[in-house]
């Protein structure tokens, strides 16, 4: 008896103990360390909002969105105030290098292109932040990873995008493409025209073009598996602006649930592609010319020369989020890539006809080669231009694991940078007074004129880390606009209301309705 008095005399002051500390830790997360984070920042002189308890700014980023998404722009390239609006509203208010709130934790918005290149040279000391429970459904892969584990995949994943790779995947992309342009002539009425909307028909070319080049044989598979990639990004968009809400990810909601749901989908039609592709590679039955392919033969040249060690080699789950990330960021950026440069097109017909005699004295009605593709001189000043003006990703991000210097800032550990490229593309101190004017000609001697060596352009990254797929969403684009241009000359359809939204990717938020004319 006097045994059990003792033990609950102890046990009653170390449960207090323990909830002082549970509180305390509490306290320290929703309030004193943003408080203390944010009295650091403004006292380097940066400037920005208050934080908010909890949910930070995501409720004022989610009204404004919503209020910029109401109703459509006037056909201008001043975009970032719809579709990065509270961006936009930031760096108003507070001036360059502002801070806002994601949750508890401060972003600061880097926009000296300085200090971008610093943070973009050091991917060790500004890692990809940790990649939230809710987007791991949709794709992770080398975009995401930091360290030994991105090095290991970057130098797996290399060979499948060199140059001589690219050369063999050109016919695959000339048979996707030569489908969508047959389509649009059946379309034609009698008089040689027809008003549609590309779109859609831009994103199933890309998807085949994926389809085919990430999976050969197995591509009809693959373009079932990319519906569920597309239905993921969907869900992923409505939970985007609640996820800010600590633990929210982990309520078993219905979006959740069906996005898991379609993630096992996914993952065991991914595992029996590659398993399938694998057997086929032993018996020597299989052409190993699709990305997946020369992924698993770089892989296995990796398990002959180190074993099975995890250091070295990738797991069948390593390759599978690596054909997730070849859908998600194949797909999605040449399809948003070439829906804009149609767009500007039309609004620009002097534009259209250069880019369009240049095709038809470079290949005449033929198919478009290699080296043709590479000589396209004005086609790709235009491809550039569209990718300043409408880059695919508005917005790259960076985590500070510890303490850092940064230019003449101290950076403290836990902070997010925030780097807008949407903002800095169209910045007039960097491009001049003409920024929201389309002018293909800046990039008439090179990005590096074009920048004054600044690093102001970066739609696929920048340094170490510059997108492994960069030449291969060129080249394809270059294939699909030059196949485009020998067919048709077109212009905006009455209806086109523009409209550009940040959903992952810049897109057309009422679609591309265009009228297509045959030559």
């Amino acid at each position: 008896m006097e045994a059990s008095k003792a033990t609950r005399a102890i046990g009653v002051p170390v449960a207090i103990l323990v909830l002082i500390w549970a509180t305390w830790k509490v306290v320290n997360w929703l309030w004193l360390r943003p408080k203390k984070l944010e009295r650091l920042l403004r006292q380097q002189g940066l400037q920005g909002t208050p934080y908010t308890l909890v949910t930070g700014d995501s409720t004022r980023m989610f009204s404004m969105r919503m209020q910029a998404k109401s109703k459509p722009m006037n056909l201008s390239h001043d975009i970032i105030p719809r579709a990065s609006s509270f961006y936009n509203h930031l760096v108003n208010q507070y001036g360059k290098n502002p801070f806002m709130w994601i949750g508890t934790s401060p972003r600061i918005l880097v926009t000296d292109p300085v200090l971008i290149k610093d943070v973009m040279n050091k991917i060790h000391d500004f890692p990809k932040p940790d990649v939230n429970p809710v987007f791991k459904l949709l794709a992770t892969g080398l975009a995401s990873y930091n360290g030994d584990q991105w090095a290991k995949h970057r130098r797996i994943i290399n060979p499948a995008f060199n140059v001589e790779k690219l050369k063999i995947l050109l016919p695959i992309f000339y048979e996707s493409i030569n489908d969508m342009v047959w389509k649009w002539e059946k379309m034609l009425s009698s008089n040689g025209s027809c008003d549609i909307d590309v779109w859609p028909f831009l994103q199933n070319v890309t998807c085949d073009v994926i389809s085919r080049t990430a999976f050969g044989s197995s591509y009809e598979e693959g373009k079932r598996i990319f519906q569920l990639l597309k239905q993921q990004a969907e869900l992923f968009m409505k939970l985007f602006f609640k996820i800010y809400i600590p633990g929210y990810w982990f309520l078993p909601t219905d979006d959740k649930n069906r996005m898991t749901r379609n993630d096992r989908d996914i993952r065991a039609s991914l595992k029996g592609i590659i398993n399938k592709k694998e057997k086929a590679m032993e018996a020597g039955e299989a052409p190993k010319d699709d990305l997946l392919g020369i992924l698993l033969e770089s892989n296995h040249k990796e398990i002959q020369e180190h074993g099975n060690s995890k250091d070295y080699v990738m797991s069948i789950q390593d390759v599978i989020e690596e054909c997730k990330l070849f859908y998600s960021a194949g797909q999605e950026t040449t399809s948003v890539l070439l829906v804009w440069t149609m767009l500007l097109l039309c609004k620009y017909p002097k534009w259209q006809k250069r880019a369009r005699e240049e095709v038809l004295q470079e290949f005449g009605n033929q198919k478009p080669d290699f080296a043709g593709l590479n000589n396209l001189k004005t086609v790709t000043i235009i491809l550039y231009e569209v990718l300043r003006l409408y880059p695919p990703i508005l917005e790259l991000s960076r985590a500070v694991p510890r303490d850092m210097k940064l230019g003449h800032l101290t950076i403290p550990k836990g902070v997010r940078l925030g780097l807008p490229i949407g903002l800095i593309h169209h910045d007039c101190e960097l491009w001049g007074k003409d920024a929201k004017e389309f002018k293909p000609e800046r990039f008439s001697e090179g990005v590096l004129k074009a920048t004054k060596g600044q690093v102001s352009f970066f739609p696929f990254g920048w340094g170490p880390r510059i997108c492994i797929g960069q030449n291969f969403a060129m080249l394809e684009a270059k294939m699909a606009i030059s196949m485009i241009l020998q067919r048709f000359w077109f212009e905006l359809s009455p209806t086109y209301a523009h409209a550009p939204t940040q959903e992952i990717t810049l897109k057309p938020q009422y679609g591309a309705p265009i009228v297509l004319h045959k030559l």
